[in-house]
C-alpha cells in the first residue's frame, strides 16, 4: 500500500533560496483509526475483548502521564519511546535563566524498529488532482 501525497507552494524561510517558493509534499491522510477500531483490531488478533484491550490502553494512558511528567523516558519495546523535549527563550546570562524561560513542553515518540523499517520502505502516490464537476444544464428544485 502506497502513501497518498499532494504538492503544496511554500515560501522557503531562511537560507540561500529565502523568499522563494518552492513545491514539497505533503502527506495525504485516507482517514482515521480511532479508539473502537483499534479495539477491535487488536482484539482480532488476541485472546483479549475490545473492552479489555480499551481498559489496557487507558491505563498505559494514565501511567505514561505519570511517568513522563517524572522526567521518565516510556520505552514501549518495539513500538518505541515517548520523552518530554523543551522549547525555551534564550537568555544572554546563564545566570538569568529561569523556569519561566520554558516555553512549553512537547511529547517526542521514537518508534522501534519495526515501525522505522515500515517508515523507511514507505511507496508515494500522488494524489490525483480534483477535476472540477462539468457545469449542469438540470434544473434543480431548491
Amino acid at each position: 500500500m502506497s502513501l497518498k501525497f499532494r504538492k503544496v507552494q511554500r515560501k522557503v524561510l531562511s537560507g540561500v533560496d529565502a523568499g522563494k517558493t518552492k513545491t514539497y509534499a505533503s502527506a495525504k491522510a485516507n482517514g482515521y483509526c480511532d479508539l473502537k477500531k483499534l479495539c477491535k483490531l487488536i482484539s482480532a488478533r488476541s485472546a483479549m475483548s475490545s473492552a479489555d484491550v480499551k481498559a489496557i490502553l487507558d491505563s498505559l494512558n494514565w501511567v505514561m502521564d505519570v511517568e513522563l511528567q517524572s522526567g521518565n523516558i516510556v520505552q514501549l519495546g518495539e513500538f518505541g519511546n515517548f520523552r518530554l523535549s523543551l522549547s525555551s527563550e534564550g537568555t544572554d546570562k546563564e545566570e538569568a535563566f529561569t523556569a519561566s524561560n520554558i516555553r512549553k513542553a512537547k511529547i517526542v515518540f521514537f518508534p522501534g524498529a519495526s515501525l522505522r523499517q515500515t517508515r523507511d520502505t514507505m511507496d508515494y502516490e500522488q494524489e490525483k488532482p480534483y477535476e472540477k464537476e462539468k457545469e449542469c444544464n438540470r434544473t434543480h428544485l431548491d
